[in-house]
């Protein structure tokens, strides 16, 4: 887990604004696979949104810790239902967002 600055937090906030979730928890709740399969997925992306179904019987700060718990991912903000995860691609073809966030 990385500790960001308030001005990278807001760079990604701001980044992350026009993002729809890409995984969702439910009924089904959440598990290392379910977190292993996310950190795949942010692997080439760097920052997501995950959403937290009316279903889930966690609440949002259950999902936030489970991840950085469980995982190098940082929660860079919780909105209602949703979460914004980052992570610096570790590949160079993936850093897009990583070498700004450095520079701030």
């Amino acid at each position: 887990m990385q500790n960001l600055t308030g001005k990278q937090k807001r760079f990604l906030r701001s980044n992350a604004q026009t993002m729809s979730p890409i995984f969702s928890v439910g009924k089904n709740g959440l598990t290392q696979t379910w977190v292993d399969e996310v950190a795949a997925a942010i692997a080439k992306r760097e920052l997501m949104k995950v959403n937290l179904q009316q279903s889930a019987e966690e609440s949002t700060k259950d999902l936030a810790d489970f991840i950085q718990s469980h995982s190098e991912m940082t929660v860079v903000q919780t909105i209602g239902r949703t979460v914004v995860l980052y992570q610096p691609a570790k590949e160079e073809k993936y850093a897009k967002i990583s070498p700004l966030v450095v520079k701030l």
